[in-house]
Protein backbone atom coordinates (compact mmCIF):
# COMPACT_ATOMS: atom_id res chain seq x y z
CA UNK A 1 0.00 0.00 0.00
CA UNK A 2 1.05 3.59 -0.74
CA UNK A 3 0.53 6.54 0.94
CA UNK A 4 0.67 9.99 0.19
CA UNK A 5 0.62 12.56 3.33
CA UNK A 6 0.88 16.58 2.72
CA UNK A 7 2.35 18.61 5.28
CA UNK A 8 0.38 21.93 6.41
CA UNK A 9 -1.88 23.58 3.23
CA UNK A 10 -1.48 27.00 3.79
CA UNK A 11 -4.13 28.77 2.56
CA UNK A 12 -5.19 29.83 -1.53
CA UNK A 13 -2.01 28.30 -3.10
CA UNK A 14 -1.63 25.48 -1.28
CA UNK A 15 -4.86 24.15 -1.79
CA UNK A 16 -4.53 25.36 -5.67
CA UNK A 17 -1.34 22.95 -5.66
CA UNK A 18 -2.82 20.23 -4.21
CA UNK A 19 -5.61 20.49 -6.11
CA UNK A 20 -3.70 20.52 -9.32
CA UNK A 21 -1.08 17.74 -8.47
CA UNK A 22 -2.68 15.66 -6.26
CA UNK A 23 -5.15 13.73 -9.07
CA UNK A 24 -1.84 13.83 -11.15
CA UNK A 25 0.41 11.79 -8.43
CA UNK A 26 -2.38 9.57 -7.36
CA UNK A 27 -2.35 8.24 -10.98
CA UNK A 28 1.35 8.64 -11.60
CA UNK A 29 2.75 7.57 -7.71
CA UNK A 30 -0.06 4.74 -7.89
CA UNK A 31 -1.27 5.86 -4.55
CA UNK A 32 -3.67 4.18 -2.70
CA UNK A 33 -4.40 7.03 -0.06
CA UNK A 34 -3.74 10.89 0.46
CA UNK A 35 -4.06 12.19 3.83
CA UNK A 36 -3.23 15.55 4.10
CA UNK A 37 -2.79 18.17 7.23
CA UNK A 38 -5.51 21.34 6.51
CA UNK A 39 -5.11 23.41 9.27
CA UNK A 40 -4.24 25.96 7.52
CA UNK A 41 -5.90 26.07 4.54
CA UNK A 42 -8.52 28.79 4.98
CA UNK A 43 -6.82 32.36 4.57
CA UNK A 44 -3.99 30.53 6.40
CA UNK A 45 -5.79 29.67 9.08
CA UNK A 46 -8.23 27.49 10.38
CA UNK A 47 -10.21 25.35 7.64
CA UNK A 48 -13.92 25.82 6.16
CA UNK A 49 -16.57 23.50 4.61
CA UNK A 50 -15.82 25.04 1.42
CA UNK A 51 -12.31 24.27 1.58
CA UNK A 52 -12.87 21.01 3.29
CA UNK A 53 -14.78 19.99 -0.32
CA UNK A 54 -12.89 21.60 -2.36
CA UNK A 55 -9.82 19.17 -0.88
CA UNK A 56 -12.09 16.09 -1.08
CA UNK A 57 -12.68 16.55 -4.88
CA UNK A 58 -9.08 17.42 -5.61
CA UNK A 59 -8.95 13.55 -3.95
CA UNK A 60 -7.46 14.07 -0.47
CA UNK A 61 -9.04 11.39 1.20
CA UNK A 62 -8.70 12.04 4.90
CA UNK A 63 -7.45 15.53 6.87
CA UNK A 64 -5.60 15.83 9.94
CA UNK A 65 -6.03 19.06 12.20
CA UNK A 66 -3.58 21.19 14.56
CA UNK A 67 -3.86 23.67 17.02
CA UNK A 68 -5.71 25.93 14.65
CA UNK A 69 -8.47 23.65 14.00
CA UNK A 70 -10.98 25.94 15.55
CA UNK A 71 -10.27 28.89 13.77
CA UNK A 72 -12.85 29.44 11.43
CA UNK A 73 -15.87 27.55 13.92
CA UNK A 74 -18.50 26.98 10.63
CA UNK A 75 -15.88 24.13 10.82
CA UNK A 76 -17.13 22.58 13.57
CA UNK A 77 -20.30 21.04 11.64
CA UNK A 78 -17.94 19.24 9.61
CA UNK A 79 -15.94 17.82 12.63
CA UNK A 80 -19.15 16.53 14.04
CA UNK A 81 -20.70 15.11 10.56
CA UNK A 82 -18.02 14.29 8.93
CA UNK A 83 -15.71 10.46 9.25
CA UNK A 84 -12.60 12.00 6.85
CA UNK A 85 -11.51 14.52 9.33
CA UNK A 86 -9.91 14.57 12.94
CA UNK A 87 -8.84 16.37 16.02
CA UNK A 88 -5.74 16.11 17.62
CA UNK A 89 -6.51 13.01 20.39
CA UNK A 90 -4.84 14.69 22.72
CA UNK A 91 -7.34 17.33 23.01
CA UNK A 92 -9.95 17.07 25.68
CA UNK A 93 -12.86 14.72 24.82
CA UNK A 94 -15.56 17.48 25.07
CA UNK A 95 -13.51 19.21 22.03
CA UNK A 96 -15.47 18.96 19.08
CA UNK A 97 -14.40 16.44 16.12
CA UNK A 98 -13.20 12.71 16.65
CA UNK A 99 -10.31 12.02 17.91
CA UNK A 100 -9.04 9.29 14.90
CA UNK A 101 -10.10 8.27 11.29
CA UNK A 102 -10.54 5.04 10.35
CA UNK A 103 -11.06 4.37 6.23
CA UNK A 104 -10.41 1.66 3.37
CA UNK A 105 -7.25 2.67 1.03
CA UNK A 106 -7.92 1.69 -2.35
CA UNK A 107 -6.75 -1.52 -1.96
CA UNK A 108 -9.39 -2.33 0.58
CA UNK A 109 -6.80 -2.58 3.54
CA UNK A 110 -8.32 -0.29 6.30
CA UNK A 111 -5.96 2.72 7.41
CA UNK A 112 -6.62 4.46 11.09
CA UNK A 113 -4.89 8.02 11.19
CA UNK A 114 -4.92 10.62 14.11
CA UNK A 115 -2.78 13.53 15.35
CA UNK A 116 -1.43 14.64 18.16
CA UNK A 117 -0.24 17.75 19.47
CA UNK A 118 3.30 18.63 21.38
CA UNK A 119 3.55 20.40 24.51
CA UNK A 120 6.91 22.36 24.06
CA UNK A 121 6.26 26.06 22.94
CA UNK A 122 2.47 25.52 21.99
CA UNK A 123 -0.79 25.53 23.86
CA UNK A 124 -1.56 23.37 26.81
CA UNK A 125 -3.00 20.06 26.17
CA UNK A 126 -3.28 16.57 27.56
CA UNK A 127 -0.21 14.03 27.22
CA UNK A 128 0.13 12.72 23.72
CA UNK A 129 2.01 9.58 24.80
CA UNK A 130 -0.84 8.93 26.96
CA UNK A 131 -3.49 10.12 23.86
CA UNK A 132 -1.64 7.60 21.54
CA UNK A 133 -1.61 4.78 23.97
CA UNK A 134 -5.57 5.07 24.38
CA UNK A 135 -5.87 5.31 20.53
CA UNK A 136 -3.91 2.34 20.36
CA UNK A 137 -5.62 0.39 22.41
CA UNK A 138 -8.51 1.08 20.92
CA UNK A 139 -7.31 -0.08 17.84
CA UNK A 140 -5.46 -3.45 18.78
CA UNK A 141 -6.45 -6.36 16.90
CA UNK A 142 -8.72 -4.39 14.38
CA UNK A 143 -6.24 -2.09 12.48
CA UNK A 144 -2.27 -2.57 11.84
CA UNK A 145 -2.23 0.50 9.24
CA UNK A 146 -1.85 3.59 11.31
CA UNK A 147 -0.21 6.74 10.62
CA UNK A 148 0.07 9.45 13.10
CA UNK A 149 0.29 13.21 12.05
CA UNK A 150 3.17 14.76 15.25
CA UNK A 151 2.07 18.23 14.97
CA UNK A 152 4.60 19.84 17.65
CA UNK A 153 7.11 22.89 17.53
CA UNK A 154 9.81 20.99 18.63
CA UNK A 155 12.04 18.42 16.66
CA UNK A 156 12.62 16.74 20.13
CA UNK A 157 8.59 15.95 20.72
CA UNK A 158 8.61 14.77 17.19
CA UNK A 159 11.68 11.95 17.97
CA UNK A 160 10.14 11.26 21.43
CA UNK A 161 7.03 10.43 20.11
CA UNK A 162 8.46 8.46 17.12
CA UNK A 163 10.05 6.38 19.30
CA UNK A 164 7.41 6.19 21.90
CA UNK A 165 5.50 4.59 19.01
CA UNK A 166 8.00 2.90 16.87
CA UNK A 167 6.70 -0.77 16.44
CA UNK A 168 3.25 0.08 17.01
CA UNK A 169 2.38 2.36 14.18
CA UNK A 170 3.20 2.42 10.38
CA UNK A 171 4.34 6.09 9.82
CA UNK A 172 4.94 9.26 12.33
CA UNK A 173 5.53 12.05 9.95
CA UNK A 174 5.77 15.76 11.15
CA UNK A 175 4.15 18.55 10.82
CA UNK A 176 3.50 22.35 11.96
CA UNK A 177 7.20 24.12 11.65
CA UNK A 178 6.52 24.16 7.49
CA UNK A 179 9.70 23.80 7.13
CA UNK A 180 10.84 20.14 5.40
CA UNK A 181 13.53 17.81 7.25
CA UNK A 182 16.00 15.40 5.42
CA UNK A 183 15.88 12.73 8.08
CA UNK A 184 13.37 10.72 6.67
CA UNK A 185 13.98 7.24 8.17
CA UNK A 186 12.55 3.15 8.93
CA UNK A 187 12.86 2.89 12.97
CA UNK A 188 13.39 -0.30 14.44
CA UNK A 189 10.03 -2.11 13.75
CA UNK A 190 9.31 -0.92 10.98
CA UNK A 191 7.91 2.84 11.73
CA UNK A 192 8.55 5.56 8.90
CA UNK A 193 9.87 8.74 10.31
CA UNK A 194 9.94 12.16 9.28
CA UNK A 195 10.24 14.70 11.50
CA UNK A 196 8.36 17.43 9.13
CA UNK A 197 7.38 16.83 5.87
CA UNK A 198 7.25 20.65 4.64
CA UNK A 199 4.16 22.88 3.61
CA UNK A 200 1.85 23.08 0.79
CA UNK A 201 1.77 26.67 0.01
CA UNK A 202 4.11 29.58 -0.62
CA UNK A 203 7.85 29.46 -0.13
CA UNK A 204 8.69 32.92 -1.32
CA UNK A 205 7.41 33.82 2.13
CA UNK A 206 7.77 33.40 6.11
CA UNK A 207 5.71 29.80 6.81
CA UNK A 208 3.58 30.88 3.77
CA UNK A 209 2.69 34.64 5.31
CA UNK A 210 3.83 37.89 3.51
CA UNK A 211 7.79 38.48 4.36
CA UNK A 212 7.45 42.38 4.48
CA UNK A 213 4.47 42.34 7.29
CA UNK A 214 5.79 39.78 8.96
CA UNK A 215 9.54 41.49 8.83
CA UNK A 216 7.85 44.63 9.31
CA UNK A 217 5.90 43.65 12.77
CA UNK A 218 9.14 41.70 14.04
CA UNK A 219 11.49 45.18 14.16
CA UNK A 220 9.01 47.66 14.59
CA UNK A 221 6.61 45.79 17.30
CA UNK A 222 3.94 47.50 15.88
CA UNK A 223 1.12 44.92 14.54
CA UNK A 224 0.22 44.03 11.19
CA UNK A 225 -2.25 41.36 9.24
CA UNK A 226 0.12 38.17 8.65
CA UNK A 227 -1.29 38.03 5.05
CA UNK A 228 -0.76 34.78 3.27
CA UNK A 229 1.97 34.72 0.19
CA UNK A 230 1.96 34.23 -2.97
CA UNK A 231 4.73 33.80 -4.70
CA UNK A 232 6.31 29.98 -5.03
CA UNK A 233 4.28 27.61 -4.71
CA UNK A 234 4.68 24.26 -3.93
CA UNK A 235 3.54 20.64 -2.69
CA UNK A 236 5.43 19.07 0.14
CA UNK A 237 4.75 15.75 1.99
CA UNK A 238 6.03 12.37 1.80
CA UNK A 239 5.07 9.22 0.47
CA UNK A 240 5.35 5.77 2.83
CA UNK A 241 4.68 2.44 1.20
CA UNK A 242 3.40 -0.06 4.05
CA UNK A 243 3.09 -3.73 4.25
CA UNK A 244 -0.35 -3.85 4.40
CA UNK A 245 -0.59 -7.66 5.81
CA UNK A 246 2.03 -6.18 8.71
CA UNK A 247 1.37 -2.38 8.88
CA UNK A 248 5.19 -2.01 8.54
CA UNK A 249 6.39 0.83 6.71
CA UNK A 250 8.65 -0.48 3.81
CA UNK A 251 10.47 3.10 2.22
CA UNK A 252 9.70 6.31 2.85
CA UNK A 253 10.81 9.25 0.59
CA UNK A 254 9.92 13.04 0.27
CA UNK A 255 7.70 14.88 -2.41
CA UNK A 256 8.37 18.28 -3.61
CA UNK A 257 7.26 19.56 -6.30
CA UNK A 258 6.98 23.82 -7.83
CA UNK A 259 5.13 24.61 -10.78
CA UNK A 260 7.64 24.05 -13.51
CA UNK A 261 7.38 20.07 -11.85
CA UNK A 262 3.37 19.80 -11.68
CA UNK A 263 3.55 21.37 -15.42
CA UNK A 264 5.56 18.21 -16.41
CA UNK A 265 3.52 15.84 -14.45
CA UNK A 266 0.36 17.54 -16.88
CA UNK A 267 2.51 17.14 -19.75
CA UNK A 268 2.97 13.81 -21.97
CA UNK A 269 6.25 11.90 -22.25
CA UNK A 270 7.94 12.77 -25.20
CA UNK A 271 9.57 10.27 -27.45
CA UNK A 272 8.39 7.43 -25.07
CA UNK A 273 10.68 9.01 -22.44
CA UNK A 274 10.03 9.94 -18.60
CA UNK A 275 7.76 12.65 -17.27
CA UNK A 276 10.33 13.74 -14.33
Amino acid sequence: MRILFLGDIVGAPGVDMVRSAVPLLRTIERIDLVIANAENAAAGSGMTPRTYRQLRQAGVDAFTMGDHIYKKMDLVKVLESEDRICKPANFPADAPGKEVITLAAADGVQVAVFSLLGRTFMRPVDCPFRAADRVLEALQGKICCILVDAHAEATADKYLLAHHLKGRVSAVLGTHTHVPTADEQILPGGTAFVCDVGMCGPYDSILGRRVDRVLYTTVTFIPSAFEVAQGDPRLAGAIVDIDSSTGKALTIRRVMLDENAVKKLQSPPVNGGEQL
